[in-house]
């Protein structure tokens, strides 16, 4: 009997279930070292914050202003700043994507808006970071909060509500390959039957979803343009605080904030196109959208940084001057011009290849690297130098030295987010599925 019944099973054809695309749930030898490497650097970065807990800011850099001649915002407000301006990009380009229906960037839509929520969830972590007892500021946020001020703003439209935003889109435009997955996934049914909610891929469920998503993006697009200006309003609007002060802080967050973004796009695309075997999806076409994309947005950014050495160098008052100097040729001056060479070289090799209309993956992702290695000095500097230099009051010139802790809890978030994109690379199609694969 069993002998007959195995050679009737042979005669069908039959070869176990389906195998699952981009290699969803397969772990290689290079996955397990990635996940136990992200793992450890994750958990250092909690214990360096524990112990942050346990003996406050004063393991850190941070030091108060004025008389003890410090900073109170270092490390972790730069990245906050850098981690949302990152979020700005990825769901900007899904949105776009949708309501111009860019056939070329369809591939990428889904690594746009999964970087868009992992970078919002570190961003808020990075500002529960920088606070000494952050469940007293989470309390007191809904007991004394004033919605006439930036930083409410802040936490309630770009954490909150930005963040419930870009997970329902996220949610929407998945549905579809969840309900695949409920079919032919062994392991976390139960969360693709969620995740589809009783989804049909019929030819009405798809003009439904369509409509839905259209109308997402066009509600999403104002509210990413409002929230990242309220981050820029949060040092813009600081009429004491020289270097901070100033019309162009908003838009130039925003610009900053895409030009970061579509650089991380860029790079998450290349590791997803290299490891899921997606190359026949995410072609050179994406790569030459995305490629002219930043560089629209890196050529507005210089214009707006030589109007800012133009405007803090032309007869400045004694502050601005203080801030200038440390900037130019001081303390700042070779985090400033590395951040100026870096932004520079990435225009040029994207401008060579727009002239030539000849596109390499590398050389995007070269330049991706490139805008976010300045992306993150300039975060830097816009945080840090107005607290040490210029100050209204007659104090010394301050200092501020991120310390091991500061480095350790912010390779910890890095981590943390590779981490999450990683596992939803393991269980979920991160390139949306074309029909062919689904059959």
């Amino acid at each position: 009997m069993t002998t007959e019944a195995t050679t009737q099973a042979g005669s069908t054809g039959y070869e176990g279930p389906p195998k699952l695309p981009q290699n969803i749930g397969r772990f290689t030898p290079g996955w397990i070292v990635f996940f136990i490497a992200m793992t450890v650097v994750t958990v250092v970065g909690f214990f360096a914050y524990l112990l942050q807990v346990n003996n406050g800011l004063i393991v850190t850099g941070l030091r108060g202003l004025g008389t003890m001649a410090g900073a109170t915002w270092g490390l972790y407000v730069a990245y906050y700043v850098y981690f949302i301006g990152v979020s700005f990009a990825g769901i900007t380009v899904a949105a776009l994507i949708r309501i111009f229906k860019i056939e070329k960037l369809e591939s990428v839509a889904r690594i746009g808006e999964l970087l868009t929520v992992v970078s919002l969830i570190l961003g808020a972590l990075s500002i529960l970071a920088d606070l000494e007892k952050p469940w007293r500021a989470i309390v007191n946020l809904f007991q004394y909060g004033r919605p006439q001020s930036p930083f409410f703003g802040t936490f309630s439209m770009v954490i909150a509500g930005y963040l419930f935003a870009s997970m329902v889109f996220l949610y929407v435009t998945s549905r579809r390959d969840a309900a695949y997955m409920a079919k032919h996934a062994k392991r976390f049914r139960g969360l693709y039957r969620f995740m589809s909610a009783s989804y049909e891929d019929t030819l009405e469920q798809r003009k439904i979803d369509r409509r839905v998503t259209f109308w997402l993006a066009i509600a999403i697009l104002p509210l990413l343009v409002i929230a990242h200006s309220t981050v820029g309003f949060v040092f813009g609007l600081q009429v004491g605080r020289p270097g901070w002060f100033g019309t162009l802080q908003a838009p130039g967050f925003v610009v900053l904030a895409g030009v970061s973004g579509i650089g991380n796009l860029i790079m998450l695309a290349a590791i997803v196109r290299w490891a899921t075997d997606t190359k026949h999806r995410i072609t050179v076409d994406a790569f030459s959208w995305l490629g002219k994309l930043l560089l629209g947005l890196l050529v507005t950014y210089l214009y707006f940084t030589v109007v800012e050495i133009l405007t803090i160098t032309y007869q400045p008052g004694a502050s601005e001057q203080s801030i200038s100097e440390a900037l130019l040729t001081g303390t700042y001056a070779w985090i400033f011009w590395g951040a100026i060479v870096s932004l520079v070289a990435a225009a040029v090799i994207l401008i060579w290849q727009a002239l030539t209309r000849s596109w390499s993956i590398w050389l995007v992702v070269v330049a991706g690297i490139l805008v976010n290695v300045g992306a993150v000095a300039k975060r830097y500097l816009i945080v840090v130098p107005s607290q040490t230099h210029g100050q209204l009051l007659p104090y010394p010139i301050g200092s501020y030295t991120p310390n091991w802790v500061e480095f350790a809890v912010v390779f910890g978030l890095f981590a943390l987010g590779a981490l999450m994109i990683g596992a939803f690379m393991k269980v979920f199609p991160i390139v949306p599925l074309e029909e062919a694969e689904e059959k």
